[in-house]
Parts: structure tokens; C-alpha cells; sequence
């Protein structure tokens, strides 16, 4: 998220290895050890309904998101806020006064415990890595109007670009001098100036709904934005670099435990990314997928050769369960589908997991497809990385991203490549995605 910053990180070799750090792949055992560490002494129920702050700790920063706790038919429900995104959670168990929060599709939770009056304590667990992965985590009771990052200035500068929503010309540096180039999007409230909104596009996806505020530092005005869907966790704290004036910015990125870049960003209206068809292709020579995988229900598999294609305009969708941006792209997919499939098309997701187990990657894609109401196939294609996606598909030059989005002919050849995604937290970029989506659904269709 990108996978955007993983995957774009391991096609050009440097190492912001968010996609790799995770925790253990038995999520039994990490679970059971994750309601270990919360666990306290004094039984307590530990959510209480209302708005929360929650802050996770890592890297020496702070990551603040709000959530809501709520009652649904008897039972507890959690809702991640990320400006104007809603994530509802609602796999919560409790064990003494240890409470743990699954994290929707992905295999991460929140395991918290009671920390005084109003308060809560505990980690966030990822399940699915080679390697444990805990960051703490904490919350205090708050209101729907509590600022995310503290040191807010009463009297915020009013930007006139910022309200109209600026664009700027960012570039990420990693810590080996790598350098990735974005384009940001930050809107200022119209009502409370020191609110913000946004989000960084990149060539392999975008870092989908920030949210945040103006912030007075010592050295001075800063820009503050942060998002936790669950499965990342991301800080930009970008200083302004001269008093209230937003052409230049410049910061620190901060993702989960250990990811870590600088960044720069020019207020420019024109800025935008490379071709996103344009980024790889067919191997020359080379008109058509061949592939069988195998289904995520047993026994089965699916190739685009199967009749059930034939024929038929077919898209291709390199995705993981693990990826937020493979999220958004299934949200707009799924309903799609089913309002257009009875034109003749068809979708095939092609699944990479974090894993070599096979009935676990089934079990994920599964949990995926069910939750997310999929109606099309699919199936068990590798494990979650760029390289071993390319492998698997040796007639494409090379898969840079997840999502990868690939468009099939009636004959079964390749007409178009489509690099990442820009989900629905990138506003204007999202509706230009989906309409240029359809505008190649019906060239093909027509043929």
C-alpha cells in the first residue's frame, strides 16, 4: 500500500519490506500469545460504545486513528475511521478481561485489555508474516470532533489551495538514496481549517484515506496524516518549509515498525504518474495467458483456456487478501460483476497469499471472497511477491504491483496491462480508474 510502498519497494530492490513483516503464519498460536501480553488482572468488559483515539506505537512516533465502538443486535462492533472511510469490524471475542478485534479481511487483530477509566492498553498482531509482529497500542475515550495529532494551532492558516483540494509533485526517498515518485492530494477542511484530508498516489497503488491536521511544532507548521485499516499502519509528518506556505513541504514517512523514508512534495497542479498501461506488457511474441491454478475449493482449478470462458471478454485480477489496495479494487469489482456479467464477461482473481501452506491460502482467499460477496473465481496462484507473481505468469514481461489488472479478448488475448490501483480515497483519480475501466470493457465487448 501501496502494497504500494511494499511492492514497489521490491521491484526496485530497496527495502521498505512492509509487505514481509508480519507475524507468525499460526494464527492460533499468535493469537493465544497476543491475548497473553494484554491480559491484565482486573476482569473488565473493555469496550465501552463511543468514539476512541487510538495511538500505536512505533519507530519512537505516534500513529493516531479514531474509532467507534457500538452495539449491534446484542453484540459488540468496531468502526476504523479514516476520514471519510468506515471499516466495520465485527469478529470480537473476549477471554477474562483480554478483548480481541479481528481485523476484517486480513490476518491481523487488536487484542486490548482495560487500562483504568476510559482507557484501553494492548498490541496490534499481525498472523501472517514469517516473523512476530506486534506494535503496542493504546486508546482513551475521545469525541467524533477530537483532533488526531496534538499541538494544533487555534488559529489554523486558511490555504486556498488546500480548501479546493492541492496537488502536489512528491518524491519518496529511502533510506539507500531509492527514490519513488508520487502524486499527493491534501484538502483542508472548509469548516475547521486545522483538519486535513488525503492521499499519495504511486505508480503501484495509492496509500488509500488519510486523515489528520495542521500542527505547530517548535520548527514550525507542520502536516499531519495518518490511516490504520487494519493491515498498515502509516504517519506523514511533512514540515512546511517556510511559515504558512504550503509550495514546498517536506518530511518523514513512517510505516508500522520499521518502515521508514523521507519526502518531498511541490504544490503543482499539473503533476501526475506514468502511464499505469503502460508500465509492462506481453513478452514479445507472446498474445495469451497460459495458466492452471488451482480453485480455492478443493479439487478444482481454473484456467482462461476452461469453456467457461470462451468466447468471453475476461479480466484478470492479480490481488492477495493481505492488500488493502486489492480491497478497493474487489469492492468495485465484486458489485460490477454481478450487474454485468450476463454481457459476456467474466473476472478470474488470481490469488498470491502469504504462505506455502495451500489449504491456509484457501482458507484466506476464502474468508476474502465471503465477506466481500465475490460471485467470480478464484484461485491459488503463489506466494505474495512481485517475483514469484511473474513466475507464475511467464508470458507477462513482469508483474510490478498488487493489484494488477489484466484485459482479455473474446479470443483469449491480451489487449491491456493495468499497473496498481487508485482507490476510492483518491477521489477525482478513482472515478477517472473506474471510468476508464468500463470504457475498455465496452471497446472489448463491442469487438
Amino acid at each position: 500500500m501501496p502494497v504500494a510502498i511494499a511492492f514497489r519497494k521490491a521491484v526496485t530492490g530497496a527495502g521498505l519490506a512492509l509487505a514481509a513483516v508480519a507475524c507468525q503464519s499460526n494464527s492460533t498460536t499468535s493469537e493465544n500469545s497476543a491475548a497473553t501480553e494484554a491480559a491484565g488482572t482486573n476482569a473488565a468488559p473493555a469496550l465501552s460504545a463511543g468514539t476512541w483515539r487510538g495511538v500505536l506505537s512505533a519507530q519512537g512516533q505516534e500513529i493516531p486513528f479514531l474509532f467507534d465502538v457500538a452495539q449491534d443486535g446484542g453484540k459488540p462492533t468496531v468502526t476504523l475511521r479514516n476520514g471519510e472511510e468506515r471499516l466495520k469490524l465485527d469478529e470480537i471475542s473476549t477471554a477474562g478481561d483480554s478483548t480481541t478485534i479481528r481485523l476484517g479481511v486480513f490476518d491481523a487483530a487488536l487484542v486490548v485489555r482495560p487500562d483504568g477509566t476510559d482507557k484501553l492498553k494492548g498490541t496490534w498482531v499481525k498472523y501472517d508474516g514469517k516473523e512476530p509482529y506486534r506494535v503496542p497500542f493504546a486508546a482513551t475515550k475521545a469525541t467524533s470532533e477530537t483532533v488526531l495529532f496534538t499541538g494544533t494551532s487555534q488559529k489554523a492558516p486558511v490555504f486556498g489551495d488546500l480548501k479546493k483540494g492541492a496537488t502536489f509533485r512528491t518524491v519518496f526517498k529511502g533510506a539507500e538514496g531509492d527514490t519513488t515518485p508520487a502524486v499527493g492530494i491534501i484538502t483542508q477542511d472548509s469548516v475547521n481549517p486545522s483538519r486535513l484530508t488525503g492521499t499519495f498516489l504511486t505508480t503501484t497503488g495509492d496509500y488509500r484515506y488519510l486523515a489528520g491536521n495542521l500542527v505547530t511544532k517548535a520548527d514550525g507548521q507542520h502536516i499531519m496524516l495518518s490511516t490504520f485499516d487494519g493491515s498498515h499502519g502509516f504517519l506523514f509528518d511533512g514540515k512546511l518549509d517556510k511559515p504558512e506556505n504550503i509550495n514546498n513541504i517536506s518530511g518523514h514517512f513512517y510505516s508500522g515498525k520499521k518502515g521508514h523514508e523521507t519526502w518531498t512534495a511541490v504544490l503543482d497542479p499539473n503533476a501526475k504518474l506514468p502511464d499505469a498501461n503502460a508500465l509492462t506488457g506481453m513478452k514479445p511474441g507472446q498474445k495469451k495467458l497460459d495458466f492452471k491454478f488451482p480453485s480455492i475449493y478443493e479439487g478444482g482449478s481454473i484456467s482462461p483456456s476452461d469453456p467457461k470462458y470462451k468466447g468471453k471478454v475476461v479480466v484478470v485480477q492479480i490481488l492477495g487478501s493481505w492488500c488493502p489496495n486489492c480491497m478497493d479494487e474487489t469492492n468495485f469489482l465484486a458489485p460490477w460483476y454481478e450487474k454485468n456479467k450476463q454481457r459476456g464477461v467474466e473476472i478470474i482473481g488470481l490469488g498470491y497469499e502469504r504462505t506455502t501452506d495451500q489449504k491456509v491460502a484457501a482458507q484466506k482467499l476464502l474468508k476474502m471472497k465471503q465477506r466481500m460477496n465475490v460471485g467470480y473465481d478464484i484461485a491459488i496462484a503463489g506466494e505474495a511477491s512481485s517475483e514469484a507473481a511473474s513466475k507464475s505468469l511467464p508470458q507477462v514481461q513482469k508483474v510490478l504491483a498488487f493489484p494488477t489488472t489484466i484485459f482479455l479478448d473474446k479470443k483469449g488475448e491480451v489487449r491491456k496491462i493495468h499497473t496498481g490501483y487508485s482507490g476510492p480515497g483518491t477521489g477525482k483519480y478513482y472515478e477517472q480508474e473506474v471510468a476508464e475501466f468500463n470504457k475498455t470493457i465496452d471497446q472489448l465487448l463491442a469487438e
